[in-house]
């Protein structure tokens, strides 16, 4: 249960930093940031939770999954406000 909790939780933080990371120019130190930003969050949740190490690989997947679902949102809601 508590690796769903870090997951859910991982993926939710990255999608308005993904929405966020869009507004600035790639390679950027604000970009830079912004991809990095979640993850003394995430870290420490699954230090609390003591979820396992093995399973580091999926918090960094989802945290992907999360930005490029938030710049996607992003993208789409510009789109959708210009017609």
């Amino acid at each position: 249960m508590n690796i769903i909790l870090v997951a859910v939780s991982s993926f939710i933080v990255n999608i308005p930093l993904g929405m966020w990371r869009s507004k600035y120019k790639k390679l950027s130190f604000m970009w830079f940031f912004l991809i990095h930003a979640s993850i003394p969050l995430i870290v420490t949740m699954r230090i609390l939770l003591h979820t396992p190490t093995a399973f580091i690989p999926v918090f960094i997947a989802v945290a992907i999954l999360g930005q490029v679902c938030g710049r996607k949102c992003k993208t789409l809601n510009d789109k959708k406000c210009r017609t």
